[in-house]
C-alpha cells in the first residue's frame, strides 16, 4: 500500500513538471498549488489507511503508562552538604610547653569550667612553688606577730609596715608561681563533656596542639557555606530540612543566621541552623541541608524523563481520544525528578510517562 502511495506522489511530481506555460517558461505558482494540492490528498489517504490499519489490527496499539496531572504542592530546594558543630566546642591544650604527666579525666565525662583535665611536667616551677610557700609561712607568721605586738603599743609602726610589706609581696610571688605552674596543666574553659583525649601520658604538647575536646551539647548547630550566587535568595528564618542519613533522622527547622558578607578567598558565605540541645545528634555528624527556596501549592507537575526536547521547544504526549497526542509545553523549576509545568496543560490531562519513545502523534495507545 505505501508503495502505491509513493508511485503516485513520485508520478505526480513528474506531471507537474512537464507542464509549462504558452512561452516555454515553467509556471513556478501552478506547480506549487499543483503539489500542496496533491500532499494533502495523499496525507488524507495516508491517515484514511493508518486508522484503517489499527481497526483491522488493535494489537498494534502501544502499552503506555499515564500520569493524570491535578494541582498538587510543590516545593524545590537548595541541597547543600553541613556539619554538626557547637557554639562551644573546644580543644584544651596547655599554655606552655611539656610533656604529660597524668590525665585526670576520660571520655564521655561531664566536666565543670576551670576542671584540671591533665597535668604536666613542671619539676622546676614545683621547687620554686615549695620554696616561697616557706617564705610565705615566715613572712605571714612575722607579720601577724608584728601585728599582735602593735595592737599592745609594742614596736614601731615603721616595723609594722615592713613586715606587711613582705608578706605582701612575698604572697604575690607565690601566686604568680602558681599562675605559672597552671600554665602546665590543661583545663577546660567551659562546662561540658569530654569528647575526645588525643594526648597520653609521656606525650610531649605545646600551646595549640594536641589536647582535649570539650563539647557543650546545649549549643550545637549545624552549618555550611553557599555559594555567592545566593546571596539575596536565602534569609534568615527560611524553612529548612536537615536530613541525617547515617541515623534516619530528619529534623524541620529554619535557618538561624545567613551571613551578610562573601568570603573574598572562596566567594562564599555562611548559614546556620541551631540545634540546641539534642540527644540523637553529636559534633561532627554530617547531614544534608535543604533551604526550600520555592513553594507552589496549585501546581501541575510531571516527571522530568517525560519532556521531550524538540525544535518547537519542549514536549510531552497526552493521551486524548486513545491516542498519543503531543503538547508543547513550557516547565518552570525541577525538584526530586519532578518538574512544574507553567504552560500547554490543564488540570485531568494524562502524560505519557512510560513508553512515550514508542509512539507517535495519533498512535493509538493503550493504557495500562
Amino acid at each position: 500500500m505505501k508503495r502505491s502511495i509513493i508511485i503516485l506522489l513520485t508520478t505526480l511530481a513528474l506531471a507537474s513538471c512537464v507542464g509549462g506555460s504558452a512561452d516555454g517558461t515553467n509556471d513556478t505558482a501552478a506547480q506549487l498549488d499543483s503539489l500542496k494540492s496533491a500532499r494533502t490528498e495523499i496525507d488524507k489517504k495516508i491517515a484514511a489507511l493508518e486508522e484503517q490499519m489499527l481497526k483491522d489490527n488493535p494489537a498494534s496499539a502501544v502499552p503506555v503508562a499515564v500520569k493524570a496531572v491535578t494541582p498538587e504542592a510543590f516545593k524545590s530546594y537548595i541541597e547543600v552538604q553541613a556539619a554538626v558543630t557547637g557554639d562551644e566546642n573546644v580543644v584544651a591544650t596547655p599554655k606552655a610547653g611539656g610533656v604529660v604527666q597524668s590525665i585526670n579525666v576520660r571520655t564521655g565525662q561531664f566536666v565543670n569550667k576551670g576542671q584540671i583535665l591533665a597535668t604536666l611536667d613542671a619539676a622546676a616551677v614545683d621547687q620554686q612553688l615549695k620554696a616561697q610557700e616557706a617564705q610565705l609561712t615566715l613572712t605571714k607568721q612575722l607579720y601577724e606577730k608584728q601585728s599582735k605586738l602593735w595592737s599592745q603599743n609594742i614596736g614601731s609602726e615603721v616595723q609594722l609596715l615592713t613586715a606587711k610589706a613582705n608578706y605582701e609581696s612575698t604572697l604575690k610571688q607565690y601566686e604568680s608561681l602558681q599562675a605559672q605552674r597552671d600554665m602546665y596543666r590543661i583545663i577546660s574553659p567551659i562546662a561540658g563533656t569530654v569528647d575526645a583525649i588525643n594526648v597520653k601520658v609521656g606525650d610531649a604538647t605545646m600551646p595549640g596542639a594536641f589536647g582535649i575536646r570539650v563539647v557543650s551539647f546545649s549549643k550545637m548547630k549545624v552549618e555550611t557555606t553557599l555559594g555567592e550566587n545566593y546571596i539575596g535568595k536565602v534569609h534568615t528564618g527560611d524553612k529548612v530540612i536537615l536530613d541525617f542519613d547515617e541515623t534516619d533522622t530528619e529534623i524541620d527547622s529554619k535557618l538561624s543566621y545567613v551571613s551578610k558578607s562573601v568570603d573574598a578567598i572562596s566567594r562564599a558565605f555562611n548559614v546556620e541552623v541551631w540545634l540546641g540541645s539534642r540527644k540523637d545528634i553529636t559534633p561532627n555528624m554530617s547531614c544534608k541541608m535543604k533551604i526550600l527556596s520555592y513553594e507552589n501549592t496549585n501546581a501541575l507537575v510531571i516527571p522530568v524523563s517525560s519532556i521531550q526536547k524538540t525544535a518547537n521547544g519542549e514536549m510531552v504526549f497526552i493521551v486524548k481520544d486513545g491516542k498519543a497526542k503531543s503538547v508543547i509545553i513550557k516547565s518552570g523549576r525541577i525538584a526530586n525528578g519532578m518538574a512544574e509545568v507553567l504552560e500547554g496543560l490543564n488540570s485531568g490531562d494524562k502524560v505519557i510517562t512510560e513508553g512515550y519513545a514508542e509512539v507517535d502523534n495519533g498512535r493509538q495507545v493503550d493504557v495500562l
